[in-house]
């Protein structure tokens, strides 16, 4: 069936001349042409998904260049695809329909660190892991933490990334304060400001937040900040069942003092995680776990809390419950749990889901998911944030050929996606629709809610040039 047919939108294909054009825009020096240097560029981490290369990189320095690229791009009919760090799990920057990636990688500077107002303006190919190190050196904290810190500021933004941190401290968007952003004809706006409430008018910064780049070219974050934390530490605790573990979190969240992080796991991914990393984590023998972080301005705080904390989970069958002996000790337990991903990506093949549900509901969610693994003779990896709903799902590839697994996974997920609405989830919780569950939000999500969200990109972006083929057609 032909495009037309089909009602697909035909986009420009880049000639010589545009290539000449984007150059004099950006700098030849920003333009990557050349097929063997494209690939990198047409993927990301996300599992099964084949690469789709563009047909140019360009890699602008400012936001004037951006608004440049973009108004060619728009006359053109040129999709334009934003990249941060390709550390995505949905197939977010991964270039559908060819034309440019537009890699912010150069757009990398922390601008700003504002004392008087907690505030710090950066640049959206900022990764994480450096504005920690940079804040964390003054004093500081900017509490979002992904299991990979190379990711972007730019990418996290555009996600509305979680992360462990977010009992406590929320996820991505509750820390964005302002944008500057460049829309689809390359006009450059500016949302929020350096205060923590507005009233005035629509909210466009939150609407920017979360949509993926296909709405805005997001070109400076302003992010609220807080005071670096004193102590940091961990409790780990063992289960005989899931359903004790998940009994357990109503409880300690309503503890006098709010947990930062509250994550479950099955022992399958411990023992995953351990041949991984080659280091043994401790217990053996036990269905679930909890793992709680703190943080206070004294050992002796925390360590009050945590006693809290266990005679909570004593109450609910937990077994004991664990402070790891040292800064080591508990720098190898959180490094295991944030690579949890690689380890199983390095296991055995496998497709990732990141669903959500009503926290007191997990413990049910998943032993409905466990029913499922029979009926495709499938085994699911599960753990995730307790304290948040946020539950990661991996079907894994074992004692089944490859293409039997392909055949079936399909239907398991489609599955895994309905009991995660009967439950009154969502298809994501921090991962983004992208193009990997695009299939699935669309035919799970309220219709009236998807011609809404389809209105808004019309109105925003009227040719479709801004991430086309994501989220939804």
């Amino acid at each position: 069936m032909s495009p037309e047919k089909k009602g697909l939108r035909r986009y420009h294909k880049i000639t010589s001349e545009d290539s000449a054009a984007l150059s004099a825009i950006a700098g030849r020096g920003n333009v990557i042409a050349a097929p063997e240097k494209l690939l990198d560029y047409g993927r990301d981490e996300t599992p099964l998904l084949e690469p789709r290369l563009p047909e140019l990189v360009v890699k602008p320095q400012t936001v004037q260049t951006v608004s440049a690229l973009l108004k060619y791009a728009d006359s053109k009919r040129i999709p334009v695809t934003t990249r941060g760090g390709g550390t995505g799990l949905s197939g977010g920057c991964v270039p559908l329909h060819n034309g440019i990636v537009l890699s912010l990688e150069k757009m990398d500077r922390l601008l700003e660190i504002d004392h008087n107002n907690f505030v710090a303006v950066v640049q959206p190919g900022l990764q994480l892991g450096k504005l920690r190190d940079s804040l964390e050196a003054v004093g500081l904290s900017y509490p979002v933490a992904l299991g990979e810190m190379t990711a972007t500021v730019g990418g996290s933004v555009a996600t509305n990334a979680g992360g462990m941190n977010a009992v406590k401290y929320g996820v991505t968007r509750h820390h964005v304060l302002g944008l500057e952003a460049v829309l689809a004809n390359g006009e450059i706006i500016h949302t929020g400001g350096r205060f923590v409430k507005c009233s005035s008018g629509y909210d466009l910064t939150q609407l920017l937040v979360g949509s993926e780049g296909t709405l805005a070219i997001i070109t400076e974050v302003t992010l609220k900040l807080h005071i670096k934390p004193a102590c940091r530490e961990a409790l780990f605790i063992p289960f005989h069942s899931l359903q004790q573990a998940i009994d357990s979190v109503p409880e300690i969240l309503m503890l006098g003092k709010v947990p930062v992080g509250l994550e479950f796991m099955e022992e399958s991914i411990l023992q995953i995680a351990e041949s991984y990393t080659g280091k043994k984590l401790p217990y053996r023998g036990y269905a679930a776990f909890l793992l709680v972080l703190a943080e206070a301005d004294s050992q002796d705080e925390i360590a009050g809390y945590f006693c809290d904390v266990e005679a909570v989970v004593r109450k609910h069958g937990a077994a004991d419950a664990l402070v790891p002996p040292g800064r080591l000790a508990m720098k190898k337990l959180l490094e295991a749990r944030e690579g949890f991903y690689h380890a199983i990506k390095k296991f055995a093949p496998m497709q990732i889901l990141d669903a959500v549900v009503p926290r007191s509901e997990i413990a049910r969610f998943v032993a409905d998911v466990k029913k499922l693994e029979p009926k495709y003779g499938i085994p699911v990896v599960v753990y995730g944030h307790a304290g948040d709903g946020n539950v990661h799902l991996h079907p894994i590839c074992r004692d089944m050929p490859y293409d039997a697994w392909m055949r079936k996974l399909d239907s398991m997920m489609k599955d895994i996606y309905e009991l995660c609405g009967r439950y009154g989830g969502a298809v994501s919780g921090e991962h983004g629709i992208g193009m990997d569950k695009k299939a699935f939000f669309n035919t799970t999500g309220d219709k009236v809610v998807l011609k809404t969200l389809k209105n808004i990109k019309a109105a925003l972006d009227p040719h479709c040039i801004l991430n086309p083929g994501k989220i939804f057609d």
